[in-house]
């Protein structure tokens, strides 16, 4: 692999004024966050390149060095090794020098402030929101006299041209009608409605332009910022990253893509359902094209079999019509707005939804986790959605991330079991993704990371 040998690097936005304290800090961060820094740094600067495992990206590179130096004027880091496709003339790009200074600013900055007793409140609900809150404020995602008009995209990284193509016609009717993007900041559908609106924005010469992506460390090497994003943010883990998706959005878009997306859309029913929220006016649209629909429809049956009708009502599909998307979605933002004012809530981070703790705390993909899961017909259905989500989080985590493909590889698939409907369910969505090649970019290869408990 081509590399670039060493250099120094100056923050261009993020990080310029800390105290002396603030830098001994992160300069004196435990070993472990050191190398989470690394390894997230790693992947900003492979930015581009189409390998989802983190393993063989961490081999390709294995002499790659990055270290914070202190400075009066602020930090600097000092790269060795790094990937060439990072730089031009032997320069870094300007935009992924500012995302390797959002990563400093949210790894290593943010866990030296984690650390310090009392000020987080991690065993409470509101505790945990105000950990999400102040990291987007932190990275200034959340500030003063923003307007309503965010859309989070969801969808595959690893998706076919056609589709791909798609979701940038989603994104150029969103940008002209002067609506912003958010999304897990990768390729694929993440980087497609962000690229479509860039062109609806330009048109419509909108001047401010959001285009905001929203990772956390164990899924960057997967889904490394795209070159479109201009305001980078990595929470500390999926739950909180999660959160700060819902509390942010004015309306989610999804698109088709594999067990990652069904995580996401199964958080979000999780709590649309909860009774403290029904009436609290949330827009959620699934698009595709029409030769696409067969995921939302093996989607929307899985729902429909496992939640019930009721759950569908939370959510429209809307097929092979990216205009009519655009036009739903402005309609939605602006009934939302309304509401916010009427209400005296905020319009940059949604106070107002309540979030169950079960949401909110981390769930680790072990295989003793994945086993107890209780995908249980008698549960409440936000609840049986919540332990779903965990399922396909362990799902995502055995494809894609390092601890999980390291799990896998140590104790083979995961076992999963509960009530012989759900697992039946269950079962056939999954099947029905591996055969739609929706789990991992390398889908010639693909090697299921779950069996169920009486295979």
């Amino acid at each position: 692999m081509s590399k670039w040998s060493r250099g120094n690097l100056r923050p261009i936005k993020s990080l310029n004024l800390l105290s002396y304290r603030e830098i001994q800090g992160l300069m004196s961060s435990q070993s472990e966050v050191r190398k989470l820094f690394r390894e997230c740094s790693l992947a900003v600067l492979n930015s581009g390149s189409t390998e989802d495992d983190v393993n063989k990206l961490l081999e390709a590179y294995e002499d790659f060095e990055i270290h914070v130096e202190r400075e009066s004027r602020g930090p600097k880091l000092s790269v060795e090794n790094a990937p060439a496709s990072a730089f031009v003339d032997g320069r870094m790009i300007r935009g992924i020098q500012d995302h390797l200074f959002s990563v400093l600013r949210d790894i290593v900055y943010l866990n030296h402030s984690m650390s310090l007793d009392g000020v987080y409140d991690l065993d409470s609900r509101r505790g945990i929101t105000d950990v999400v809150f102040d990291i987007l404020r932190n990275a200034t995602i959340v500030r003063p006299n923003l307007k309503a008009d965010l859309v989070v995209c969801w969808g595959g990284h690893s998706i076919s041209r056609p589709e791909y193509e798609f979701t940038k016609d989603v994104g150029y009717q969103l940008g002209l009608r002067g609506l912003n993007i958010a999304t897990g900041c990768g390729p694929g559908a993440m980087k497609g409605p962000m690229k479509g609106a860039a062109i609806g924005h330009s048109k419509q010469q909108i001047e401010h332009r959001r285009y905001i992506g929203i990772s956390e460390p164990g899924i960057i090497a997967a889904e490394a910022p795209n070159p479109i994003v201009n305001e980078l943010v990595i929470l500390p883990d999926i739950e909180k990253r999660l959160e700060a998706f819902v509390r942010v959005a004015h309306s989610i878009v999804v698109f088709p893509g594999g067990a990652g997306t069904a995580e996401e859309v199964l958080y979000l029913l999780s709590i649309l359902m909860h009774e403290n929220n029904k009436d609290i006016p949330f827009s959620f649209v699934m698009a595709a094209r029409k030769d696409s629909e067969d995921y939302f429809i093996a989607l929307d049956d899985f729902i429909r079999a496992t939640l019930g009708e009721e759950a569908t009502k939370f959510y429209q599909i809307i097929v092979g019509d990216a205009e009519e998307v655009g036009r739903s979605v402005r309609k939605s933002v602006d009934v939302i707005r309304k509401h916010r004012r009427r209400n005296a809530e905020s319009y940059g981070f949604n106070w107002e939804l309540y979030i169950e703790s079960d949401l909110q705390n981390p769930f680790e993909p072990t295989h003793e986790n994945m086993a107890a899961l209780k995908l249980e017909r008698g549960l409440p259905a936000n609840v049986l959605a919540g332990q779903m989500r965990k399922a396909f989080s362990g799902i995502v985590a055995g494809n894609v991330k390092a601890f999980g493909l390291e799990q896998i590889r140590q104790n083979g698939p995961f076992r999963l079991s509960g009530d012989p409907e759900i697992i039946e369910q269950l079962e056939r969505l999954l099947n029905k993704f591996i055969t739609q090649k929706r789990m991992k970019i390398d889908v010639e290869n693909y090697e299921p990371c779950w069996i169920f408990a009486d295979s």
